[in-house]
Formats: structure tokens, C-alpha cells, sequence
């Protein structure tokens, strides 16, 4: 079970790129900012074109999942906040736990209150990162999914 609840759900199965992205895109448009929409496809073009879009639209891809019969994309209108990190860490390509271990190293030389902009792609980031978190008094400001199973991870020094 994911942690991810969805305020529209769009099952675009069968349709063909770009008819994904644009009835996400019209869907997008619709709902209220911070909402999120939950986008159902089998399209094997509409992953690249989706994440291409959000860069463009600073729309939020939160998390891809794969689904009966396709992929489901979890979408968040606009950003809900811009974070502006003091230092930025990325460490793409290292297993866990090497990203929480030079995010800890990074964070124990800032002040209170700096951020922390960790990107990653280890496969058990997410859940790991949440619970080194709140064990050590840091929080987790926003996290974001900017390609399939790559996060950026804006983490406030508490």
C-alpha cells in the first residue's frame, strides 16, 4: 500500500502519446493547486514525456507505480513550496547507506534551520531517509520524484 492518495483519478489505458499527457495536462489544469492526480497509462512514451512536462510546468511527479495493466503517475499541481537549499548533495549511484552518511557528514557542519538538497536514486532512499530523519530531529521538507525511482530530498537541519 503506498502512502499517496490521489483527489482525481485518470485511466488513460489504451490511448496512445501524447493523449496521456494531455488529459493530464487538461486534468491538471482543473484541479486546485497542492491537489494531486493520479494518471493510469499503458503508453510506453508517456513516462519521459510526463517527467518533461513537470520540469517545464513545475507540476510534481511525486511517484510512478506499476499498476494492472499499466503505470500509475501521481501528480501534484504546481510546487508547494520553492525551497531554496544552502547545500546541494548529489549522490546519484551510491547504495545505501552511503547518501544518509554524507547527508549526515553535510548537515552536521550547517547551522539550525539550513537545507539540505540530497538527490538520490539508491532504491531504498525513501523509506530510509524518513527514518533517519525523525530519529535525529531533521525534517524532510519536501520530497520529490524527478525521474522514475530518482528523488530530491530538501531536508531542514533541526
Amino acid at each position: 500500500m503506498n502512502a499517496f492518495v490521489a483527489h482525481v483519478v485518470l485511466d488513460l489505458k489504451g490511448l496512445t502519446c501524447p493523449g496521456p499527457l494531455l488529459g493530464a495536462k487538461k486534468m491538471v489544469d482543473e484541479i486546485e493547486s497542492g491537489q494531486v492526480l493520479l494518471l493510469i497509462s499503458d503508453c510506453p512514451g508517456t513516462q519521459d514525456d510526463l517527467f518533461a512536462w513537470a520540469r517545464q510546468t513545475g507540476n510534481q511527479v511525486l511517484h510512478t507505480e506499476k499498476m494492472s495493466g499499466g503505470t500509475g503517475y501521481y501528480i501534484r499541481k504546481g510546487r508547494s513550496k520553492a525551497f531554496k537549499a544552502n547545500v546541494l548533495l548529489d549522490i546519484r549511484g551510491v547504495i545505501c547507506p552511503g547518501p544518509i552518511v554524507e547527508a549526515k557528514k553535510l548537515l552536521n557542519g550547517m547551522h539550525p534551520g539550513e537545507i539540505l538538497k540530497l538527490t538520490s536514486n539508491c532504491p531504498g532512499i525513501q523509506s530510509d531517509i524518513e527514518g533517519w530523519a525523525s530519529a535525529t530531529g531533521m525534517t524532510i521538507l519536501e520530497s520529490v520524484e524527478t525521474a522514475p525511482g530518482e528523488y530530491d530530498f530538501f531536508i531542514r537541519k533541526g
